[in-house]
């Protein structure tokens, strides 16, 4: 799970990791540009202000990069090294989720509590948000809820929903789509490209 070097080495693995994993980057100066970057780079800041108690500080960088980015990462949220968030407008991380390292997020993961009228009822502390592990893959649309945990090197595809534990190197996909021809016929889209596929965003 999550070790913490230094700020300056850990945003250099960000940066690197976007240069490996995305394919539209050709080097760091493109990099720099990424559109998910700069909202792992504020929370690394915002975690660190979190921890120190200055909470105030910590949402005002959160805030501002939500704004500026689409992605939604709550400063309490303990993210690991090498973390690629890919496209990542609409990524929302709550407050005590817990992300391993090599983690890859496509855009509009949401990694959520299952709603207050339950979260308000556990004991100060308790964990409200997922525990995923290292080198998961989040594909685009899926949704992690509640204190469940994703297991190391799980797959999740696109708009898979997961309110239990997965255990490590599992596959979870959503149901395959229908479809409805102009003649009537019904059949289930079960190609394997397209489960594939499903694992993010092509």
């Amino acid at each position: 799970m999550p070790t913490e070097p230094g700020l300056l080495r850990t945003l250099r693995e960000d940066l690197d990791v976007v240069v490996e994993r995305d394919p539209s980057i050709r080097n760091r100066r493109e990099g720099v540009l990424h559109a998910a970057l700069p909202a792992l780079w504020a929370h690394r800041v915002a975690h660190r202000l979190h921890r120190r108690g200055l909470r105030l500080a910590a949402r005002l960088v959160a805030h501002g990069a939500r704004r500026h980015t689409g992605v939604e990462i709550h400063p309490g949220a303990v993210l690991g090294r090498r973390v690629f968030i890919d496209h990542g407008c609409g990524v929302v991380i709550g407050e005590t989720a817990v992300i391993g390292d090599d983690v890859t997020i496509f855009h509009q993961v949401t990694l959520g509590a299952v709603g207050w009228w339950n979260d308000n009822a556990r004991p100060d502390g308790e964990r409200r948000h997922p525990v995923v592990g290292d080198g998961v893959i989040l594909g685009a649309n899926a949704t992690v809820l509640g204190p469940v945990t994703v297991g190391d090197g799980a797959l999740i595809g696109a708009m898979a929903t997961v309110t239990k534990d997965i255990p490590a190197d599992a596959r979870v996909y959503a149901p395959p789509s229908v479809i409805r021809t102009p003649g009537g016929d019904v059949t289930p889209a079960t190609d394997p490209v397209r489960l594939l596929a499903s694992a993010g965003s092509w």
